[in-house]
């Protein structure tokens, strides 16, 4: 069919979907026009399709079809695709049926879980994306502190069904991501130096892997995929639930914002790097530097101290007693509210663009530098500044895939808008700043990159490196699963 002619097709198949059901409006597709792995043109046919749609229990979604704009839509406003077919997913079942079709098809295949990719890989043009979003729900075993999480839910409801129980995991800053990609990725958040990365307390993963097989894999089963899942992102199949390991956190930590004018950020920033570098692993200081356009700023400090209240006061003595803060908001707070605190400044929709690397050690000149390039922003971005080191650096470099566990430091460079003509100047603004600031930083975390290189990537992963792309021509020789950071099948 031409595509003049599907378009037509497909207008006259949303109309008919209430009318008949998706199965039986299928039959009058014919053929549905998409994109393959090599980026060519196909044409699936209908009657394929409509297996597809029959053989799931969640829905098949087609351009032009009731759902489909909003299930297409994701986080980062900067990336507005439109798959030729979109799986919703309502379990493994679901996905191997998904991956099965994506694979036969050789179909470009995206997967996605919250949607906060900040790349926008968790969509595609023309292709499949297997969508788990509608995967959620969290089970807690409190007497085994452990936490079974489906792949489509979101931080939040991870945090708030732990809460409940007294217990928590490290899970992010933002409650509205989505926990698979956090955690295939690594995972940092306020309680990482405390805990280790998000990646560092999963006991078990659920996968289904290219070639439609569903896999639990363990420390003792499936060892070498357990390794490569810690940190290795989405390269090796559709992750469909984690088990976690919880510790106990009072739900209620001592937390709140320090705040310095800009004329005291230097000072202000200088101290806090001594703070940080030295702080108790149940410490977390995460620093911001923000100026507006007319010049005025601030440098920001949240805390989060999730140990005894009376040991984190006098752990944070010396840095509310420094300098002349503006405001200090530092007291009892639930943990889970401070976990959403961050929300209203992410929203969906916005356009959002990222830079980041780490620092394994800070001196004045780089003090300097970072505080240079943030004046320059005028409001087109932020600056942030976070403390790594404890319980991420107690983990050896090659005992999970995620590597850069020496680092002291993560900065990183941010800009949300919503004016899509604002998109050029803003990011030509962020790209001259990361510019003047990446030689001071080696490696970043694959979750918040962009577009990167196999030469970048090969650097970021070290010596694991060649151990993954081992990994990936053992469970994804074709490369169906390279909307991420992505592990070539080939050194």
């Amino acid at each position: 069919m031409k595509r003049r002619d599907f378009i037509g097709s497909g207008l006259a198949l949303a109309a008919a979907w209430p009318m008949r059901g998706l199965a039986e409006a299928l039959k009058d597709l014919g053929d549905l026009p998409a994109k393959t792995l090599a980026g060519g043109d196909v044409m699936l046919r209908g009657s394929s399709v409509e297996a597809l749609s029959a053989s799931m229990r969640g829905d098949l979604l087609l351009p032009g079809g009731t759902g489909y704009d909003a299930a297409r839509r994701v986080w980062n406003g900067m990336f507005d695709k439109r798959p030729a077919l979109i799986a919703r997913c309502t379990g493994a079942a679901d996905v191997i049926e998904a991956v099965n079709f994506a694979r036969a098809h050789q179909l470009l295949t995206a997967v996605r879980g919250g949607g906060h990719s900040f790349s926008g890989k968790s969509t595609c043009d023309g292709g499949i994306l297997i969508d788990t979003a509608p995967m959620q729900g969290c089970r807690v075993d409190a007497e085994a502190k452990r936490a079974y999480l489906e792949a489509g839910s979101l931080l939040g409801q991870l945090d708030r069904e732990t809460q409940v129980f007294g217990l928590a995991t490290t899970a992010g800053t933002v409650s509205h991501t989505g926990a698979a990609g956090l955690t295939l990725g690594g995972g940092t958040g306020r309680l990482g130096r405390r805990f280790g990365l998000a990646c560092d307390n999963v006991v078990s993963f659920d996968i289904v892997t290219a070639d439609g097989r569903f896999l639990h894999v363990t420390e003792s089963e499936h060892p070498d995929l357990y390794w490569g899942l810690r940190g290795g992102g989405g390269n090796f199949g559709v992750v469909t639930a984690f088990e976690y390991r919880l510790h106990p956190v009072d739900p209620v930590v001592l937390a709140g914002d320090i705040t310095w004018p800009l004329v005291q950020a230097r000072d202000a920033m200088r101290f806090y790097v001594e703070q940080a570098l030295a702080a108790p692993d149940e410490l977390n200081l995460g620093g911001a530097l923000v100026t507006s356009p007319d010049g005025t700023g601030v440098f920001n400090i949240e805390v989060c101290w999730s140990g005894d209240h009376a040991q984190g006061e006098e752990a944070i003595k010396a840095l509310r007693a420094f300098g002349k803060p503006l405001k200090d908001t530092v007291g009892p707070m639930k943990y889970v509210a401070l976990q959403s605190a961050g929300d209203g400044g992410t929203p969906w929709g916005l356009n959002y663009y990222a830079k980041n690397g780490f620092l394994s050690s800070i001196d004045e000149a780089g003090i300097d530098l970072i505080l240079d390039v943030a004046k320059s922003a005028n409001g087109r971005f932020f600056l942030l500044l976070d403390s790594m080191g404890g319980a991420y650096s107690r983990v050896a470099q090659n005992a999970t895939a995620y590597a850069n566990r020496d680092a002291a430091l993560w900065l990183g460079l941010i800009g949300g808008w919503k004016d899509p003509a604002e998109s050029d100047e803003r990011l030509a603004a962020m790209r001259a700043g990361w510019k003047r600031l990446e030689p001071i930083t080696a490696g970043f975390y694959n979750n918040l990159a962009g577009e990167a290189s196999s030469a970048a990537l090969r650097a970021n992963f070290g010596g694991n490196f060649d151990r993954l792309v081992a990994l990936k021509a053992k469970y994804d020789p074709l490369n169906l699963f390279r909307l991420n950071a992505n592990i070539p099948v080939k050194a």
